[in-house]
């Protein structure tokens, strides 16, 4: 494992292609490592850490980022998907459009709907809310918190849009599961 220093947080930051193949960098947040010179967002640094190999980032249970594909080999659509899919369940109480999950996911926002579209017969987005909505059941079963406080900790924008997507899904209000 390498070390942050003044000289590699600049080559990220300025994603300098001439440090590219002296390290590389995996951002614990995420679980990808890039190349310096990718382009996705700029990670914070207490998130970082640093590999003077590809390989080491891989061993160290990095994946590849589909964006600069620092390993030489493309990501395939089902370990993207994969990918997609940890980010969901890491990520669902958070504000989180498709574009924010794309960045996350290192892809652009199509692209990544109409793959993860084909691959699973859905969208992200019907994913996010069937994942918000099952630890929403999930706390209703386990705890006494209000409704409202449910909601947010779930990642819905409101406690009445809540309530009206559960209806939809669970054929009833969140206090009559209850």
């Amino acid at each position: 494992m390498a070390n942050l220093t003044a000289q590699r947080w600049q080559a990220i930051q300025t994603n300098d292609a001439c440090q590219d193949g002296r390290f590389f960098y995996g951002v614990t947040s995420t679980g990808i490592f890039c190349r310096p010179s990718c382009h996705s967002r700029l990670p914070r640094p207490e998130h970082l850490k640093l590999f003077l190999t590809a390989e080491a980032a891989l061993t160290a249970g990095f994946r590849p980022c589909k964006r600069c594909r620092p390993t030489g080999q493309p990501v395939t659509a089902t370990e993207w998907v994969t990918e997609i899919d940890r980010i969901i369940a890491t990520h669902y109480a958070e504000s989180l459009t498709l574009a924010e999950l794309a960045q996350l996911a290192h892809g652009a926002p199509y692209y990544l709907h109409h793959v993860y579209q084909q691959q699973t017969g859905q969208t992200p987005l019907a994913t996010l809310k069937q994942v918000r909505l099952q630890q929403a059941q999930q706390l209703l079963r386990t705890t006494t918190q209000p409704i409202s406080e449910i909601a947010q900790a779930c990642g819905f924008q409101s406690a009445a849009y809540f309530s009206t997507c559960f209806k939809q899904v669970f054929g009833q209000t969140p206090r009559r599961f209850r």
